[in-house]
């Protein structure tokens, strides 16, 4: 392996043995070129030039560090630079995960500060993409795509990597030592001591990346973990993309294989590397169409089919019926947001005054699976100009034991005091439940800190110093659990799913 330089960019480079010419990986990521080395290394074992490089201002890199602005020509550069070199056939396969998968994507999907698509002539991209747990761009990763800003993962992210050449993965951690209310306070563009950190706020979602993702034509493969915050972008690209496309979602979080899931079983660990070479050749060999894909279904041994998921259709779990959901308490509630619902808490105080409509089912007769998307549709009404409806399920085991199983947040306007009905996108759900389980039903008007506070003033939360409680109001008739249900789910292997 030998270093080089390549537009100011350390750029670490790992040759096949053999006189080649050889196709080509390249791993762009700001979390240090040098821990991928012996990744590197495994592409090069299997025929790959591999090249990783540290991205613009962060580690070994020349130049200023401003998150998502330069990656798409800074990528387009390393590809030109790779195809020109003697040991390259031409071929690349872009490949990253979280923010380097942002980067994998940039060159085909990105867009420059005004908004327009980059056009660097024939042949800009990759000739494939493996792009896993993706980040797609500042605005989609700062809020949801109701515009709900996700503070404390933006927050951990920003002090870890955002104004320094290096990082402290801690630096949240230490910060809430220090200052234990840290994120309590307002307003919320100030509260890191970081020059970058207001301009998180305002970075735009990119409206078109959807549009540029049904134009591409090269093949990509998405992995994501049904725990990663990000499940559902990893979905939606999936979708989206124009070329053959490939989903793997295990039950995962952010670190994939690294961080399995409670609910994970030995059959769901997957050897990612030598999947993804083997995707590689075929991609680059053309021999992949269509749209396929495996989905683990948590607490079991099975793989499904990801269209088997595409064709599941929600069964409703009716709020207020003893037979559905049975109403525990908060059907009129205040969110307070100087007393938020907490998003790292799943105690529940049912004797004080309600701060949520709390619903529960009676135990499941049977196991359940659910595969596919859920969601929860709310009659409801919110003092405010502006409402967050924050829901969480929640499955409660016959131990006592509460456990997460997923969490939604939408932001709605809302007139006075009128009702409205409205959806509350849950994401991807894909999870065998135990008989005897009973799901819990949370609707909310925070899920702090995880998201930011609504002020319910009108004012933007981001940069809001007055906060004002909201009473609430959650109709029974009309409001309803949506579960992707599907009986006796077909078992398929994830490895001939990605590979055919």
């Amino acid at each position: 392996m030998r270093t080089v330089r390549v537009d100011g960019l350390a750029t670490d480079l790992c040759l096949p043995d053999g006189p080649g010419p050889h196709p080509a990986v390249l791993l762009r990521t700001p979390y240090d070129r040098r821990r991928h080395r012996a990744e590197l290394r495994a592409w090069a074992a299997h025929g790959f030039a591999a090249v990783g490089q540290d991205v613009r201002g962060r580690h070994a890199s020349d130049g200023a560090w401003h998150p998502y602005r330069s990656e798409a020509a800074d990528g387009t550069t390393a590809l030109a630079w790779i195809r020109g070199q003697a040991w390259s056939d031409g071929r690349v396969v872009a490949v990253g995960a979280s923010y380097a998968a942002h980067c994998a994507l940039a060159p085909l999907l990105g867009a420059d500060d005004d908004g327009d698509a980059h056009g660097y002539g024939p042949r800009p991209g990759p000739d494939a993409v493996i792009a896993a747990v993706p980040a797609l761009g500042g605005g989609e990763v700062a809020r949801e795509a109701s515009g709900v800003e996700r503070l404390s993962a933006r927050a951990g992210w920003w002090l870890a990597h955002g104004d320094r050449p290096d990082s402290d993965d801690q630096a949240l951690e230490h910060a809430l030592g220090d200052t234990p209310d840290l994120l309590d306070r307002l307003p919320v563009t100030r509260i890191l001591p970081l020059a970058s950190w207001p301009g998180v706020w305002s970075a735009p979602r990119d409206e078109d990346l959807w549009k540029r993702a049904a134009s591409a034509r090269v093949p990509l493969l998405a992995v994501g973990g049904s725990r990663d915050p990000f499940a559902d972008d990893t979905v939606r690209l999936w979708r989206s993309w124009g070329a053959p496309a490939r989903l793997l979602l295990g039950p995962w979080g952010h670190g994939l294989t690294a961080t399995p899931a409670p609910e994970a079983r030995p059959e769901h660990h997957l050897a990612l590397g030598a999947l993804y070479t083997r995707w590689a050749r075929k991609a680059l060999a053309g021999t992949l169409d269509g749209r396929h894909g495996a989905i683990a279904l948590g607490g079991s041994a099975h793989w499904c089919a990801a269209a088997d998921a595409e064709a599941a259709r929600p069964v409703p779990y009716r709020f207020g019926d003893s037979a559905g959901l049975r109403l525990v308490h908060g059907a009129e509630f205040v969110a307070d947001p100087l007393r938020p619902v907490r998003s790292d808490r799943l105690d529940i105080d049912e004797h004080g005054a309600p701060d949520r409509c709390l619903l529960v089912t009676p135990p499941l007769p049977r196991p359940l699976d659910l595969l596919g998307d859920a969601g929860v549709r709310l009659v409801a009404a919110a003092e405010g100009r502006s409402a967050d409806w924050a829901v969480r399920l929640v499955a409660l085991r016959p131990d006592g034991r509460a456990e997460p199983l997923a969490t939604g947040i939408a932001r709605v306007a809302h007139e006075g005091s009128c009702t409205r009905e409205l959806v509350v996108p849950l994401g991807p759900v894909a999870r065998r439940m135990a008989a005897g389980v009973r799901l819990r039903v949370e609707v909310a008007g925070h899920h702090f800190p995880a998201h930011a506070r609504n002020p319910h003033t009108g004012e933007n939360p981001v940069t809001a110093t007055r906060l004002l409680p909201s009473r609430r109001s959650v109709r029974m008739t009309g409001s309803a659990l949506l579960l992707p249900i599907v009986h006796r789910p077909a078992a398929t292997d994830p490895v001939q799913e990605i590979l055919r």
